[in-house]
């Protein structure tokens, strides 16, 4: 079993889970985008609708406005993508993980992952919430085994175009009940920093 095994069944029973539709996002403050991300976006849109396929999102959305998160946020976070994150083998949290997100700045190695980002499977988000939720609990046990007190560990599901929010505290999942759009882009930019801040 891997990450991406994980049902939400599964996961919530696996560890025990208390899972809840809550919302936790407070007000945000939106953070411009780059002029750059801007127009790299609006070809990449194009380009994402053209291929549905997950790696087309990925590619031509998902990346770029993680790699604008990281350049905005580069003195205090690091970012992963198509990493091996095993952390316990015998509860089936190994696997490779779309993208993690750190707090710490220049890594070379995962250290304190804060969040973790899931492609949608076919697009929908709720397909992706087990393998998210997985991975939560691997970066909370992760964090606890090199004694890193993080009290909220964060995961975004994303088909690029929309993009929701989980949290998980000790032995409780909140999903933020509503969808985020892309646009505007400026109050996603701000999510996404409040999250690796906080």
């Amino acid at each position: 079993m891997s990450y991406s095994s994980f049902t939400l069944e599964e996961v919530e029973l696996r560890f025990d889970l208390q899972l809840q539709a809550a919302s936790f996002l407070p007000e945000i403050s939106p953070i411009a985008p780059s002029e750059l991300l801007n127009r790299y976006l609006e070809r990449g849109l194009i380009l994402a609708k053209r291929n549905v396929s997950e790696k087309a999102r990925s590619e031509f959305l998902v990346a770029p406005i993680l790699l604008e998160l990281e350049t905005l946020l580069t003195d205090s976070i690091s970012l992963f993508s198509g990493e091996d994150f095993t952390v316990d083998r015998s509860l089936g949290l190994n696997g490779i993980c779309d993208f993690l997100i750190a707090r710490a700045p220049a890594q070379l190695m995962i250290k304190a992952p804060v969040i973790a980002v899931v492609e949608a499977k076919r697009g929908v988000l709720r397909d992706g919430w087990g393998q998210c939720i997985a991975e939560l609990v691997a970066a909370q046990k992760f964090n606890l085994q090199r004694h890193q007190e993080i009290p909220y560990t964060y995961g975004i599901v994303t088909s690029g175009l929309l993009w929701q929010f989980i949290r998980l505290s000790g032995s409780t999942v909140s999903i933020e009940p509503d969808e985020i759009s892309l646009q505007p882009l400026d109050h996603l930019l701000g999510i996404l920093a409040w999250l690796s801040q906080n």
